[in-house]
C-alpha cells in the first residue's frame, strides 16, 4: 500500500523500541514483495510441499475440530443432562456456558506463553479423557436402575464430564486451529485457501448438528465414545503435523515448509 514509514514504525512499537527491526523489516519488504508479483497460483503449485502442507494442516484442524462433537454437545447440552438424570438441566447448562467463556479468555493468554502446538496437544487429550468419561458414565447408567445410589453419582459424572470437556476444548481446539490457519498459510493463497477452510469447518459443523440428535438417540455412550476416538486421532494429527509457531515470524514459519 505504499505506507513504508507507517510499517516500520507500527513494527518498532510491537517489537519494542530497544529492539532492531531492520533483518524483519528486509525480510517482509521481501516477502510482499514477492507475493505481489504472482497474485494468481495455478493448481498444479499446489503440489508443491510449501502450499499442500499448510493447506492439509489448516483445513484439517478446522475440520478435526467440528468432528471433536462440541457443537453437538454445546446444542444438546440439556438433552444430554436429561438423558444422564440431571433435574436442574437448563442450569447446568448455564454454567457449561459460563465456563466455556472463562476458559476461552484464559486461552487468550495462553496462546503466546505455553505455544500452540503444547496447546492443541493438551486440550486433545483432555477432552478424550472427558469424553470417556461421559461414555462409561452413560453405558454404566443404561445397565442399573434409577433407585440405585451409583445412578447419582453417575449423574455428577456425567455433568463434569461434560464440563471438563468444553473447558478441555476452549483452552486449545477451540481458537488455536483458527490462529495457526492464519500463521501458517503463503500469503498468495491465504484468501482463497481461508475462504475454503472456513466453508469446511462450518460444513462440518452443519454436519456433526445434524447427526448429534441422531447418535444421542441411538446410544449416548456411543456417540461420546466416537467423539472421544476423534479427539484422540487429533493429538496424534497434531503430534506428527502441525509445527510449532509461537515467537516466529510469518516468514520463518513459511521458510519452514519449504
Amino acid at each position: 500500500m505504499g505506507m513504508t514509514e507507517e510499517f516500520e514504525t507500527s513494527l518498532q512499537v510491537l517489537r519494542g523500541f530497544d529492539t532492531d527491526i531492520s533483518i524483519e523489516v528486509s525480510e517482509i519488504k521481501r516477502a510482499v514483495a514477492s507475493s505481489s508479483r504472482r497474485t494468481t497460483i495455478r493448481f498444479a503449485e499446489l503440489k508443491q510441499r510449501r502450499y499442500w502442507l499448510p493447506l492439509m494442516i489448516g483445513n484439517g484442524l478446522l475440520i478435526l475440530q467440528q468432528l471433536s462433537g462440541i457443537n453437538g454437545v454445546l446444542f444438546y447440552t440439556s438433552t444430554i443432562f436429561e438423558s444422564a438424570g440431571v433435574s436442574s438441566s437448563n442450569v447446568a447448562t448455564f454454567g457449561v456456558g459460563v465456563v466455556q467463556v472463562l476458559a476461552t479468555t484464559v486461552t487468550l493468554w495462553l496462546a503466546d506463553k505455553a505455544g500452540r502446538r503444547l496447546l492443541l496437544i493438551v486440550s486433545s487429550a483432555g477432552m478424550t479423557v472427558s469424553l470417556l468419561v461421559v461414555a462409561i458414565s452413560f453405558y454404566i447408567k443404561d445397565s442399573i436402575t434409577e433407585d440405585s445410589s451409583l445412578y447419582g453419582i453417575l449423574s455428577i459424572l456425567s455433568v463434569v464430564g461434560v464440563v471438563a470437556m468444553v473447558i478441555a476444548f476452549s483452552v486449545g481446539l477451540g481458537a488455536i486451529p483458527w490462529i495457526i490457519m492464519s500463521e501458517i498459510l503463503p500469503l498468495n493463497i491465504k484468501g482463497l485457501a481461508g475462504s475454503v477452510a472456513t466453508l469446511a469447518n462450518w460444513f462440518f459443523s452443519w454436519l456433526v448438528t445434524l447427526t448429534a440428535n441422531l447418535l444421542l438417540t441411538w446410544s449416548s455412550g456411543g456417540t461420546f465414545t466416537i467423539y472421544a476416538v476423534v479427539c484422540a486421532f487429533t493429538g496424534v494429527f497434531v503430534a506428527i503435523w502441525v509445527p510449532e509457531t509461537k515467537g516466529k515470524t510469518l516468514e520463518e514459519i513459511q521458510w519452514s515448509f519449504r
